[in-house]
């Protein structure tokens, strides 16, 4: 059918519109060759006429059936081109609120400018899994898909984000790696999907700054290649920027910002942290307020330094590392304000009082001297000599902001390279999926190297674009087994040839810029000169400073002012130098030299139009050009080896109004961004796809009924196919689709209109003849009864009389009253009847109704005790499981301890045991000397002297033995004070643990983790305690030298001794003596049994603590006193020793079963 045929009355199209772009009409003519215009009725009622070309009449296009109008793909539009896109879009985003929709593989996302909670937790794990188009457009359906892929085909993908600044790029790959980091979350400890997520705001704080567009515009293009491993989980990331806009550093349009760090430092101005670096508010600084606006609404600089700074903790960037960065921001600030004065008209100064330039050099750590001279002056080098030259203030400036941009660039790469190795995690790269955040085409009034080199960027990635939608549309084809036709498309190489080729643009402009005298009025005459034959370069009418390119999208003119020197980007040599020589080591490892390096070898081989320039050499560097096509040509060589998707972002309107709708502004972007290119190469082909059923029930009121008949629904699509369209090139039959031309649904659908048109008006036929006739019927009823009444009036008044009449009336009055009479009757046996039945119907349902609240109010008590039992047994089970694992590491712990101070109380009592058995030993002795002296009672009167002196020394003995009693006494008191001690820390550790236990059972997931903190606690206490052994060991070394010095003490008092019993023979008054020393050893038996005694009780209490709620009673007494008669022998201690240690076996092997128990209940 030609597409001419659809132009018939009712039908709708579109004509152009200069408010609103394109505006709908509806046909009120059907349109006949020939004809010279086309009758048309507007939305609004008013009816016009469209002219045509008689020769070749141009039709306006025709708008999509009502069906098709807010369809999820754009593709899916029976027509497809400008209008019917621009349209849907619209639709959808202005009267359904929805920003997302889907155009063959882009998904078009329309910045609300408003907060949607379409973003959350929930929404992530509903996208999870889902096949692309089985839900509601989404980015994070993009996202989906890409991580799908990646794992299906084992490939690696790139998502391709790009629009105007404004559009919502950073939001936009800002979720996409948040969904990444989600459905791809690790159970490492190295959290690097936090990581990932953290570098956003600090890329954003040093790369974002306010323009007229937007509040938050990315003034840099960035690649985030999110590696995975074998497991699909995240293990790290890497940033490769592209582009950065260096010249917002000095200079801001009206009403736009410089980049945020700078304004959230000068709102810390006066933290603690920053008052070193001497700032001051963002209106005091020239590089912060030349665009008028220090502030944006509803943004607080403080709350973002506070999150930059957290974000580069969580990166592990050390506080040292964001001091250095503070103070090369400050620096670049205060550069700003350093004031260059003109001295005559080819010199410059700057004063050496300069407050900024003295707080720039200390921050930086340079000399005021040097960076003085070489901002006013320059080295030229001649062929003989090197000559100093003054420069004017113009130039000084230029030289100022030359080198704070140098800083910044070089501080901003430092700062990139930081967060890729924060971001570096062990292990190795499976596969990966970038993320691109790259500017959209651009086109300003004023259009300059940076334009130019985002517009080239755009016709890079546009190429990319158009092949890979062309390869999808031919996998498409051959998988559905249609007949491929080549497909004319736009191909943009002519453009990039235009740019990039020898002696293309940025070839003259590379060569310009090697001569010292060059201008960009050479350089653009040169243009003028070797492009004026190509078609898609212009020479603009007006104007000799500026050249026009006809890009993809539209044709832009650049203004050549400027592109040599920010294509040079050049620094003088003597300001390198200065700031290499920098006591700051990070300044100055920015200005060391550094080989570039290569291309790089992985990924496939993709020639360039233009082979790389390499310097030929120092003073050859390279320019911005080629370090931009060098990077773009890598991104190129990556995204050729990856499966791209890519989201389109779209600007609605330039006030920033949540959902309100710029025709004009939203074309201009879809011309720009591929999404009409797309239509184009749909259009081309069969744009509009149904799958068998979806035909068959849409269209199944077309088919005749041999057609319905038919068993197989493929089969009675095609016959009734064949039957309506006649040319079989207007629709293709697939394998489980079938692929109609552009027009050709909406021929289908006209017919099936008309169809339903013809079927609505038998309809109303039949239903208004049945209605016509029920009415006439009923008026000749009415007609029969008047008749039947007006001629039976007149046979009454020919035979009713006056006494005929009053019977008959007062018949009527008795029948009357009659027949109330009986009716009341009825009425009160009804109503009397109606209320007994009502009471015992009420009475019963009340009833039922108590037995039943009886019932459950039974039901709830019995339940509520047996929930309360079962959930008291449960707690008291649970509480059981706790003391017990707590009784059981506790008791461990403890039987340990008790092992090691048993084994040096063992020791001790040892010793004391030696001690004891010298001192029995000593009395032994006496009593010998007893018998002797009482041989020698005769020698009394010759010895008198000599006893005197022998009573002196035996006192002197006395007080030394009181002397060794009280240092024992002290020890005993040292060996009490340490046992107090252990069993205070006993108490703490069992108290620790306890609360340690109880955490544990709040926190069972991190368990695991605890446990090794717990351990090294514990460790500690250990080793706490192996200190007081080794001091406990020291004491009792000391006791060794003391027991030593008493038996050498004891040696010497038997030799004297002997030398009494060869000259005394008799002393009478000695067995006083003897008789009070051997009180004196009764009195020290009592006080060792009192000990011994006091020593066996603290044993038993200690051994009874341990077993409490283990073992009976009768065990612990047996434990505790075996032997009753044996406490006050010696070596008492040591048995009470040893009965501790049974009792802690005791302990273990009750711990043993216990665990064994629990470990079965938990298996259980």
């Amino acid at each position: 059918m030609a597409l001419s045929e659809l132009y018939t009355k009712y039908n709708r199209v579109w004509i152009p519109d200069a408010e609103h772009v394109w505006k709908s009409a509806e046909i009120l003519r059907d349109f006949k060759p020939g004809d010279e215009a086309l009758e048309l009725q507007l939305d609004d009622g008013t009816e016009m006429v469209y002219p045509l070309d008689k020769s070749s009449p141009q039709l306006p296009d025709l708008r999509n059936p009502d069906i098709l109008v807010g369809e999820n793909d754009l593709t899916a539009l029976s027509y497809l081109h400008e209008p019917a896109v621009l349209h849907n879009l619209k639709v959808r985003f202005v009267e359904s609120n929805i920003i997302y929709s889907y155009c063959g593989i882009i998904l078009v996302a329309v910045n609300p400018y408003k907060q949607l909670h379409i973003y959350g937790d929930a929404v992530i794990q509903a996208y999870s899994g889902q096949n692309m188009g089985a839900m509601d457009p989404h980015i994070f359906a993009v996202a989906e898909e890409a991580y799908k892929q990646m794992d299906k085909n084992n490939k690696n993908q790139s998502v391709i984000v790009s629009g105007e600044s404004g559009a919502g790029k950073t939001v936009s790959a800002r979720y996409v790696m948040r969904y990444f980091a989600m459905v791809s979350k690790s159970s490492s400890r190295t959290h690097v999907e936090d990581k990932v997520l953290a570098s956003n705001p600090i890329t954003e704080a040093i790369g974002n700054a306010k323009t007229t567009r937007n509040d938050n515009s990315s003034r840099f293009g960035k690649y985030t290649e999110i590696s995975f491993d074998r497991r699909y989980q995240i293990i790290g990331a890497n940033m490769r920027t592209y582009l950065m806009e260096k010249s917002r550093v000095v200079s801001q349009s009206q009403n736009e910002r410089n980049y945020h760090i700078f304004y959230q430092m000068c709102a810390c101005a006066e933290q603690s942290e920053f008052k070193s670096l001497r700032l001051l508010s963002a209106d005091e600084f020239r590089y912060t307020c030349m665009g008028g606006e220090t502030s944006i609404e509803g943004v607080d600089d403080r709350k973002d330094m506070e999150e930059t700074r957290r974000t580069f903790s969580l990166l592990g960037l050390t506080e040292d590392f964001q001091s250095d960065v503070f103070k090369v921001l400050a620096g670049i600030l205060h550069l700003g304000n350093v004031e260059i004065r003109n001295v005559g008209s080819d010199r410059s100064s700057v004063s050496s009082s300069d407050q900024h330039l003295a707080a720039f050099c200390d921050l930086l750590g340079v000399s005021p001297d040097s960076v003085t001279r070489w901002l006013c002056h320059r080295r030229i080098a001649m062929v003989a000599e090197t000559v100093v030259k003054a420069v004017p203030s113009e130039r000084a400036v230029n030289s100022r902001d030359a080198l704070a941009k140098q800083i910044y660039a070089h501080l901003f790469d430092c700062v990139i390279q930081k967060i890729n190795a924060a971001l570096q995690v062990p292990g190795k790269q499976h596969s990966f999926i970038g993320v691109l955040d790259i500017y959209g085409f651009e086109t300003f009034d004023i259009n300059s190297f940076e334009q130019f080199c985002i517009n080239f960027a755009n016709e890079k990635l546009q190429q990319q674009f158009n092949l890979h939608v062309f390869k999808l549309e031919q996998d498409e084809y051959m998988k559905e087994d249609i007949p491929w036709t080549l497909i004319d498309f736009y191909d943009n190489q002519p453009v990039i040839d235009l740019i990039e080729a020898k002696m293309g643009i940025l070839d003259l402009l590379n060569e310009e810029c090697l001569f010292p005298q060059g201008t960009d009025q050479n350089w653009l005459q040169k243009l003028y000169n070797y492009l004026a034959d190509n078609p898609l370069f212009e020479k603009p009418r007006m104007s000799n400073k500026a050249f026009i390119i006809q890009h993809f999208a539209d044709k832009v003119e650049y203004q050549c002012r400027g592109f040599l020197e920010k294509n040079r980007d050049a620094l003088y040599e003597e300001l390198v130098d200065t700031m290499a020589t920098s006591k700051f080591p990070l300044l100055a490892n920015f200005f060391l030299e550094v080989e570039p390096d290569g291309l790089g070898t992985k990924g496939i081989k993709v020639r360039p139009a233009q082979p790389r320039v390499k310097p030929a050499n120092k003073n050859h560097r390279t320019t911005v050009g080629e370090k931009f096509s060098s990077s773009l040509y890598l991104l190129m060589e990556t995204l050729n080896a990856t499966t791209p998707h890519y989201v389109r972002c779209i600007k609605p309107n330039e006030e920033k109004m949540p959902f309100e709708y710029d025709s004009k502004r939203v074309v201009q972007q879809l011309r720009a961004c591929g999404v009409l290119e797309t239509i184009h190469i749909s259009a081309q082909s069969y744009p509009s796809r149904w799958t068998y059923i979806e035909f068959y029930s849409r269209y199944s009121v077309l088919m005749s009924q041999e057609e319905l008949g038919l068993n197989h629904k493929k089969l009675a699509c095609k016959t009734v196919l064949q039957r309506l369209i006649q040319d079989s090139d207007q629709n293709k039959f697939g394998r489980t689709k079938i692929f109609f031309r552009a027009g050709q649904v909406a021929y289908l659908e006209k017919l099936r209109l008309d169809r339903l048109r013809k079927a609505c008006l038998t309809i109303q036929k039949h239903v208004r003849g049945w209605s016509h006739r029920r009415k006439f019927l009923r008026m000749r009823e009415a007609a029969i009864v008047l008749q039947q009444y007006v001629r039976g009036q007149r046979q009454i008044c020919k035979t009713v009389t006056a006494a005929a009449l009053k019977q008959g009336w007062a018949s009527v009055v008795i029948q009357r009253y009659w027949r109330s009479y009986l009716t009341r009757q009825i009425y009160r046996m009804v109503r009397s009847s109606s209320i007994i039945i009502q009471a015992f119907a009420r009475g019963w349902i009340a009833r039922k109704r108590y037995k039943k609240m009886v019932e459950v109010q039974k039901a709830l008590i019995l339940q509520k005790y047996a929930r309360a039992w079962l959930a008291r047994r449960r707690f008291q089970s649970l509480r059981r499981l706790v003391h017990n694992v707590q009784l059981s590491y506790r008791c461990q712990k403890l039987g340990k301890k008790l092992e090691d101070q048993a084994k040096e109380n063992r020791g001790l009592l040892e010793r004391l045991t030696g001690l004891t058995g010298a001192h029995a030993q000593g009395l032994d002795k006496l009593h010998c000397l007893e018998a002797q002296l009482g041989k020698s009672a005769t020698e009394k009167a010759s010895l008198d002297e000599r006893e005197k002196k022998t009573m002196k020394t035996i006192a002197q003995l006395q007080e030394e033995k009181v002397k060794l009693i009280v240092e024992r006494q002290n020890l005993e008191k040292k060996c009490a004070d340490s046992t107090t001690e252990m069993k205070d820390r006993f108490h703490q550790i069992k108290t620790t643990l306890k609360e340690d236990l109880e955490r544990q059972e709040r926190l069972r997931k991190i368990a695991e983790n605890n446990l090794d903190l717990q351990k090294e606690d514990h460790e500690t206490e250990v080793e706490v305690l192996r200190k007081e052994n080794r001091w406990l060991k020291e004491e009792i070394v000391g006791l060794q030298r003391q027991t030593e010095e008493e038996a050498q003490f004891n040696t010497d008092l038997q030799d004297q001794v002997i030398q009494l019993t060869r000259h005394v023979k008799v002393i009478p008054e000695l067995r006083k003596d003897l008789h009070n020393l051997q009180t004196q050893r009764d009195d020290l038996g009592r006080k060792m049994k009192n000990q011994s005694e006091q020593a066996r009780a603290k044993m038993s209490v200690i051994t009874r603590q341990l077993l409490c709620g283990m073992v009976e009673e009768e065990v612990i007494s047996r434990l505790t006193s075996d032997s009753p008669d044996q406490i006050y022998e010696v070596g008492n201690l040591s048995t009470a020793f040893d009965g501790l240690q049974k009792a802690c076996r005791v302990l273990e092997r009750h711990q043993q079963e216990q665990k064994e128990g629990n470990e079965s209940q938990m298996e259980a």
